[in-house]
């Protein structure tokens, strides 16, 4: 048995034909040496060309994606391959994490490693993949993961315990549980139409990070009995 651990709707892509040729992403293109539409999509440099982007509150923050796989990479459960771990992009890509991954700690190298792999699809290239990606809905995830029960975490859902929650999914024998990706706004009805249930464990929005290290923590918790 292994907790399904999905980032939803991350704000994770490259830089979208529409802006490509924006001052802005030129200008940052040039520092890393490629063409625009191989570099990621990041608020920090492309904030003036994100203005006129559809769903742009929810785009262009792969530093969330960084600083949560690092979170729950770290943890027991998956150094001891209890956590199966996917990113679903905000455009409809899908990543596997590999358990045994070490991701970068600096973050440039982390956006040079996500950029290899939009390029090339896996990384490495040869060998067992520690990354790869596919074109690929959440819808389309979940249909192949086939969980037992679904649940995402958002700070519109249903008031919920969490230690009771974690108790009920260490009895599934395939649970899921749906992290959303983004820093502002919440999940698209496509993903809240094919969840189990949407509960909140706080009365305040949490960074998808600490929701993560939450979940994970009273998940092991309850499997340690």
């Amino acid at each position: 048995m292994a907790l399904t651990f999905v980032l939803a709707e991350a704000a994770l892509e490259t830089v979208p034909k529409a802006i490509a040729n924006h001052p802005s992403v030129i200008a940052r293109a040039r520092i890393e040496g490629k063409p625009p539409n191989q570099t990621l999509l990041d608020r920090t440099y492309h904030h003036s060309a994100m203005l006129g982007l559809p769903n742009a509150e929810k785009r262009g923050r792969p530093d969330i994606v960084h600083v949560t796989l690092l979170q729950t990479l770290s943890t027991p459960l998956n150094n001891d391959g209890g956590l199966d771990s996917y990113i679903h992009t905000i455009d409809d890509i899908v990543i596997r994490v590999n358990k045994r991954i070490r991701l970068p700690r600096n973050y440039d190298r982390f956006v040079g490693l996500m950029e290899q792999l939009f390029l090339n699809g896996r990384v490495p290239l040869d060998g067992e993949p520690l990354l790869s990606l596919r074109k690929m809905s959440l819808n389309e995830l979940i249909q192949t993961i086939k969980p037992t029960v679904t649940v995402a975490f958002s700070s519109v859902g249903i008031a919920t315990d969490l230690r009771d929650l974690c108790k009920d999914l260490t009895g599934e024998n395939q649970p899921a549980v749906i992290v959303g990706g983004f820093a502002h706004g919440h999940f698209s009805k496509k993903t809240s139409q094919i969840v189990d249930k949407t509960v909140a464990i706080c009365d305040k929005p949490l960074d998808a990070w600490v929701v993560a290290s939450r979940i994970i923590y009273e998940y092991e918790t309850e499997l340690a009995g």
